[in-house]
This record gives structure tokens, sequence and C-alpha cells, in this order.
């Protein structure tokens, strides 16, 4: 040890040493300094070290303006800023597509790129291809351009109007007018008849109104296959029973646009008609002039001999080309109405026989006169297409419904609707009143049937029918004991119309059930598939439960 109690000198391996870049570092022991600085370059060399680091390359200085005394980015940052600045280019490039409007009609486009000087098309290249071609050369010119490129006409945003959502009537024809004082001269006084015979029904003690409702319902349980036939090449859409009657003869249409009319009795084929072209949605039969008696006449075509002409309408069928025709008892074409913007589905006569209504997917359903072939009425008020279409038994109401999943009730006397019927949640295709006068059966794509209250403005029970969408809803038409559905599911069942429980269900068919219908008196049944089939269903012997009791009945006569 030292007197002054230092340590040892530290050794010192060289007096000169050299840093990695091969910059000489003096190390005498004078020029070590006593204090360290740091941040700062605090000798008298240091201009010399300076100079010498920036010469060495390890010095860079921000104001250099030599070209090559800038700091290079590494080849991984140089990849990423390019890479970055691709993106926002193609984000631009999109967002500029997003704003030219470019034509929907392919002649344009076509005509639009051969005025740019682009190929009119490409190999293998769709409309939708070529329209996103045109619009990302346009949104390129607008990039190269720096501002908008002006807007072709047919791509004009036009500003929308307010919507008018007061109550508003519109101005009819005095056809019109004629016809709904006769729909009211026809309506009331049966309404008035209907309302008397239900009271003294209900005052009668001897009169059990729910045990004839509960033994029509009952009877259906000895429903059997009576006949099954081949109705057509293609499916068959629509079934109806002649009303004129008591449904002697029954009708089938199909998608050949083929009507065929079958006796009840042994379903023998009395006529084939060529109705349309296309397929046909609807058919129905005129309610007093569509008899047995008619269609097997020998004599004229009239009724009254050869000399009288094609004789009165007896059915009617709908189109999907946008037509309805009107056709005598021997399939003679009568009339052809047409009107619609769009294909038809159903269609229906109006209790009188004198109007026909018919339902279209232009969001319509539209009045015809039977006799004129004129259009009398356009009602609007869906929001989608309208499906079907039924008369109330008086003739006072119009039921409609259509694939916005409503249902409307409409008063044919004043043009009002009357009742909303919203609680569907899926397309509704299907729509019949009941034969007491109060109560609507409606089918839908959700695969319940609902039954309205018209006296209690609600929905009075909801049926859970069927495993797919119901087609067709039917009420016996006579006493209205029970109703018939039918269901894409292949089945059609029976429902009591007191309490709605299931009754029977009517299976047979090997692919989905296209409509049914209910022959007067209930004691028939008939269903069309799209297995081509038209079925019969009878009740079996002993099995017509209170069918065969007689009901009173108020006969009003008109003067039409």
């Amino acid at each position: 040890g030292s007197s002054n109690g230092a340590g040892p000198p530290l050794p010192h391996a060289s007096m000169d040493e050299e840093d990695e870049d091969g910059v000489v570092i003096p190390r005498t022991a004078d020029e070590i300094p006593d204090v360290v600085h740091f941040g700062e370059l605090g000798a008298a060399h240091d201009a010399d070290a300076m100079a010498e680091g920036v010469a060495k390359g390890n010095v860079h200085l921000a104001n250099l303006a030599e070209a090559g005394e800038r700091f290079a980015l590494s080849a991984g940052s140089e990849e990423t800023r390019t890479r970055q600045e691709a993106l926002l280019r193609e984000f631009e490039n999109r967002r500029r597509q997003r704003a030219v409007a470019v034509t929907t009609d392919d002649r344009e486009v076509r005509k639009q790129l051969r005025e740019l000087g682009e190929p009119m098309t490409l190999f293998a290249e769709g409309p939708g291809e070529r329209r996103d071609r045109l619009r990302a050369h346009l949104a390129a010119l607008d990039a190269a351009d720096g501002g908008a490129l002006p807007v072709p006409d047919e791509a004009t945003v036009v500003e929308t109007e307010d919507v008018q959502r007061e109550l508003f009537y519109t101005e009819g024809s005095a056809n019109l007018m004629r016809a709904r004082t006769l729909i009211a001269s026809y309506s009331l006084p049966r309404a008035s008849a209907r309302v008397s015979l239900a009271k003294r029904r209900r005052a009668d003690a001897a009169v059990d109104e729910i045990g004839e409702m509960d033994a029509d319902a009952a009877a259906t349980r000895t429903f059997k296959t009576e006949c099954s036939q081949i109705g057509d090449e293609r499916p068959l859409s629509v079934v109806r029973f002649s009303p004129g009657d008591g449904g002697a003869c029954v009708m089938s249409a199909s998608w050949s646009g083929g009507v065929r009319l079958w006796r009840t009795d042994g379903c023998e084929r009395l006529l084939t008609v060529k109705a349309h072209e296309n397929r046909i949605t609807g058919a129905d039969f005129h309610p007093t002039n569509a008899t047995l008696r008619a269609v097997t006449s020998e004599e004229g075509e009239g009724g009254g001999g050869a000399g009288e002409g094609p004789g009165p309408c007896a059915m009617a069928t709908a189109c999907a080309d946008g037509s309805a025709h009107l056709w005598s008892a021997k399939g003679a074409l009568l009339k052809t109405l047409k009107g619609h913007a769009n294909r038809l589905a159903r269609c229906a006569f109006h209790p009188a026989g004198e109007h026909l209504a018919t339902a279209g997917f232009d969001k319509t359903w539209r009045l015809w006169s039977v006799e004129t072939g004129e259009e009398l009425l356009c009602q609007e008020g869906h929001s989608r297409a309208v499906y079907d279409v039924a008369f109330h038994p008086d003739g006072s109401l119009c039921a409609s419904v259509g694939l916005e999943s409503h249902g409307k009730v409409w008063d044919l006397r004043t043009g009002k609707c009357v009742h909303n019927l919203v609680g569907h949640n899926k397309q509704c295709l299907s729509v019949d009143f009941s034969p007491n006068g109060y109560h609507v059966a409606t089918g839908s794509d959700d695969h319940t049937a609902k039954i309205w209250d018209l006296r209690k403005r609600a929905c009075l029970y909801t049926v859970p029918a069927h495993s797919s969408l119901i087609s067709s809803v039917k009420y016996e038409p006579t006493r209205g004991g029970y109703f018939v559905t039918g269901s894409y599911d292949g089945v059609a069942k029976a429902w009591s119309a007191r309490d709605f429980s299931r009754i029977n269900s009517l299976r047979g068919h090997e692919a989905k059930v296209m409509c049914v219908d209910v022959a007067p008196g209930g004691e028939t049944c008939a269903t069309v598939s799209y297995d081509r089939t038209l079925k019969l269903w009878r009740l079996s012997a002993g099995g017509g439960g209170g069918g065969g009791a007689k009901r009173e009945e108020e006969v009003v006569k008109m003067e039409m």
C-alpha cells in the first residue's frame, strides 16, 4: 500500500487501441480524462475526431447537402413503406369506384366502353364483370384528372318526395258506382236474412248449434280416397267444385295452361280446354252458371239451341302472363281481361256472379265486369304482391292477402279497408270466409293458419297446422263446421271450426299439395298436387254426421 491510500495504477494493455471501425484511439495515461462528460465532445481533437467519424460513416448530420450523406432505409423498412403506399392507393381507388355512377343497362355499358377505347367484352366476361371493369376504368380516369367525372343521365339520383301518409280517395268511374250500388243491393238483404236466421236458431231450444258443428267436423274422420286421376303432364295448381249444382262437377287447372272438367261421381273427364300458353295460377267456377248439365248438354253451347252463341260465362282462369280469361261451360273463350302489370295469382267470382276479382304481383287486386270485361276497380294498398282474394258469403266484403305477410278486408260498397289482418310472420298465400259471416281463415308460409274474428277485429286462434307452407285453406261452404288446409308437406288436414282441433289428415299425395276445395254440403273434398294428380275424398257411408239434417234457409229474391 502507499502512504496516501491510493490504489495501484490501472493496467493498460496498449498505449493505442483501435475500435471496431479501425479508428485509432490514443490510450496514454495523460490523455485519460479525469471527468467524462456524457453527450459532449470535450477535447481539442474533437474537430478532427468529428471529421474522421464522418469520413468513416459513423456520424451522420442532417444538414449536409451532399446527396450521399443521408440515412438510407433498410430493405425491410423500404418494403413495408412500399406496401403501405400500395394499400393507400388501392383504398383510394376503391373509394373512387364506389363514387362513380355506372348504368345497369348492359348495352349502355358496352357503348361507354367503346367510347373510352376499351374492349366491349372480354372472354368469358359477364354483364356484372363488364360493369365493374367500366367502373374501374372511370375511377382511374377520375384519379388521373383529379376531378369528378360527369354522371350519366341513367344514373342520376332522383330526390324522393315526401310520402303522403294520410288517407285519400280517388274518383271512380260511373260504372264502378253502379257496381257498388249493385253489390250493396245484393248484400244487404242477404246479410239481414243471415243474421235473422242465426238469431232464430239461437233462440230455438231444439237447435244445438255446437252439436251440429261438432258432428260435421267429426264426420271428416271417415274421409277416404274415392278416386285419383292424373290431371295433366305438368303439376296441377288449382281445384274447384261447381257451386251451382252442389259440386257435381270439379275443375282442375295446371301449369301447362290446360283446364279439365271432371264428373265428381266416378271422376270421369268431361272437357279439356287449352286455356293459356303459360301456367295457370288461378281458376274459379261461376256461382250459378257452372253446372254439370251445362257441361254435358248435347244442345248448342248456349244450352238452348245451336244458334244461341257460346252461352253465359261459366268459369274463369288467371295466368302467369298477366291475363285472365272468361269461358263458357263448353270451353268457348268469351272475354280476355288485361290490365295487370305483372303475373296473376288467384281469382274469384263475386257471389252475385256479375264481377270477377283477380290478384296480381303488381301489388293490386282488380275487379272486372263479367258482362263487358271492363276493369271497374284497381285496388291498391298492399306493399308487395297480392296472392289470393275471397268474397264474403253476403257479397259485401272482399279479403285479400299478400306476400308482405298481411291481409286486408275491404268493404266493396264503400271502397274502404275495414280491417288489417296483421299477425303472420311470413307471406300469406290463402284466405277464405266462413259461412257464419264473421270468421276469416288465412294460410301462410309460417306453417300456421290463423282464424280472425271480424266482430272483435282480432286474431281468434292460431293453428300450428303443418310442417311447411300452407298453400290453401277452405271452409265447408254450407254450414262451416270444418275447414281444410293443404300444405307443401304433402298432407291436407281437416280442422274443427269450433275448437280448431285436428280431426283428420288426408295423406296420399307424393308431393306438395297445391290447392284444396270442399264441395257444398261437406261430403266431398278435392286436392291437387305437384305430383300431377287430382284426388277426391268422400265421407264413408254413415259418416255424414250432421250433414243429413236440413237447415232452415231463407231465400232472398232480388231484382238484379
